[in-house]
């Protein structure tokens, strides 16, 4: 009954993210540079800002490196500035040599099939699947497996799955090949097996909170098959091993109780319902979860029991809606940037619950659902890579307004004339050299030449200082209202260039902006439908207890 409002589970997984983001992660996950920092410290400069997300900084590090190393670190800060074009390259530069070819074709393969370059990429992934090893391999027979599953070929799909090594991405191709069978079978005794070998394969992952989370979705949507198959028990063992702190547990109490409502099992129900309603309703299953609970009592004969858990349905939905439409105001007035990403993390927001676990958030609970939708990934990414770039140009800036107003008070301080002082020096050191010459004459020693000699050239070493400090002195003024120019002339240049990025940022911001009102309307829609429901379970229920009522007046 409440089932088909939750089968959105058997959307096929294919893991979106900006192109920039997902290639400048997964492959600093899978291949490192070879060279020691040792031999550069460059290298591990760079390496290490681009791990920690400042491919900018990682590109100043490497700009001079020569050789593999350098190229492959450039061609990975490139891209995760979303410079395709001058990566590009590089990388075929890469993979025309004899280091990081498998990784180079693989973020080749990623741009080509991002472009809509199908026949290239499936070229380039084959390259990364030959030359590359580990992690690199396995996303490239994976992507290989995908092509040809979106083209219909299931059988080589499952070919090239078969020769895989077991892990996260063997585990994730046969769960997207479980989604085809249990769409065209009508059995799902093969999307069934396709879900067991992954789930198989996804205990060899060596991540383990990606491996949890996958483990979850897989186990949720073998219930939901074992549901549907009429083999309750089944899918009650599948349901029953779901991790209580995952993004899919919500969803798993709710067909749990479905399971259990099938074998009669009402209370068993109700309580994996109760349990699943205290998620924010943002969550696929919550939602049906309240309505299932006036639904359980209904068929266990508690028929006001059931009317007051319709009205305690029909009660949050209502507050839901009027959630829904605070966070719609606040998105027209402050940007969903601020209101859906930024304020996700702040404890002080008014409608965070008490309880500090991210699960039970709804605004996080709402990030989570809209982050989902691959334009929104990429939405949500343009925003966050922009707003990094202004926080970058506001830092540079500031440090060169301090360099400015440093220049400014050193050329408004005048300075002391020193040549009479130098004059005077210059007379002490011809002094001390005549006396030299004279203790040079009587030396009987060496040893007391050596000193003597020393002492002569340490004189001539001041002297050339005295007078190189002269010169300096002379030019001190110019030299720092040049350097006072071209600051100026680099300031000119950042605001230039933070007015460029703050103008995209808006327009980015804008967009972003819009996915998230029509998704903040969806819900309000699904909200929507939801209290016409329970107002049609109410009535109903009045009705026939009214009736009830009448039949026994009669008697």
């Amino acid at each position: 009954m409440f089932v088909s409002s939750v089968v959105c589970c058997w959307r096929v997984f294919a893991p979106r993210v900006s192109l920039v983001i997902l290639i400048a992660t997964t492959l600093l996950l899978s291949v490192t540079v070879s060279a020691r920092a040792d031999e550069d410290p460059a290298i591990g400069l760079a390496s290490f800002a681009l791990a920690s997300g400042s491919p900018e900084q990682s590109l100043f590090y490497s700009r001079n490196l020569s050789g593999y190393p350098g190229t492959w670190l450039r061609a990975q800060a490139l891209l995760a500035l979303g410079q395709v074009n001058k990566a590009r390259p590089l990388l075929q530069y890469l993979i025309e040599g004899e280091h990081q070819r498998g990784a180079a074709a693989l973020a080749l393969a990623r741009i080509a099939l991002d472009e809509g370059e199908e026949i290239e990429a499936r070229e380039r992934f084959q390259i990364a699947a030959d030359a590359g090893y580990g992690e690199v391999r396995e996303q490239a027979l994976y992507e290989l497996a995908e092509l040809a599953r979106r083209a219909g070929h299931r059988d080589m799909t499952g070919r090239i799955l078969s020769g895989m090594e077991a892990g996260y991405w063997a585990a994730l191709g046969y769960m997207n090949l479980a989604a085809d069978y249990s769409k065209r079978d009508l059995n799902p005794a093969r999307a069934l097996v396709a879900l067991r070998v992954a789930l198989a394969m996804s205990e060899h992952d060596t991540v383990s909170e990606r491996s949890r989370n996958l483990r979850s979705q897989l186990l949720v949507r073998a219930g939901y098959l074992s549901y549907q198959n009429e083999e309750y028990e089944k899918a009650i063992d599948f349901l029953d091993q779901v991790s209580l702190d995952s993004y899919h547990t919500p969803r798993a109490l709710y067909f749990h109780g479905l399971a259990l409502t099938a074998r009669d099992n009402h209370r068993a129900a109700m309580q994996s319902w109760h349990r699943a309603k205290k998620y924010p309703l943002a969550y696929p299953g919550v939602q049906e979860a309240w309505l299932g609970m006036g639904r359980g009592y209904d068929l266990s004969g508690y028929l006001g029991q059931a009317g007051e858990a319709y009205l305690a349905a029909n009660a949050s939905y209502e507050g839901e809606r009027v959630t829904l439409r605070n966070l719609a105001s606040q998105i027209r007035q402050d940007g969903a940037w601020k209101s859906m990403v930024q304020d996700a993390r702040d404890s002080e927001a008014q409608w965070f619950l008490s309880d500090s676990r991210t699960l039970t958030q709804p605004r996080m609970a709402y990030l989570f659902r809209f982050m989902e939708d691959p334009a929104a990934q990429d939405a949500v990414g343009n925003v966050s890579a922009l707003a990094r770039v202004e926080a970058l140009l506001e830092e540079k800036a500031n440090n060169l307004e301090v360099f400015r107003g440093s220049l400014k008070n050193r050329l408004e301080t005048p300075t002391k004339p020193v040549s009479g002082r130098q004059e005077s020096l210059f007379a002490g050191l011809e002094t001390l050299r005549a006396r030299i010459e004279d203790l040079r004459g009587k030396a009987d020693r060496p040893d007391r030449l050596t000193t003597i000699n020393r002492s002569a050239k340490s004189i001539q070493d001041i002297e050339a200082s005295l007078r190189l400090l002269g010169e300096r002195l002379a030019t001190r003024d110019a030299r720092l209202e040049q350097l006072l120019q071209k600051t100026n002339i680099v300031l000119s240049r950042i605001q230039v260039l933070r007015s460029r990025a703050a103008s995209l940022r808006g327009r980015a911001e804008s967009k972003l902006d819009d996915l998230a009102l029509a998704f903040v309307s969806k819900h309000d829609d699904r909200m929507a439908h939801a209290l016409d429901k329970t107002e049609q379970k109410i009535a109903h229920l009045y009705e026939y207890l009214a009736l009830e009522t009448l039949e026994r007046g009669d008697q």
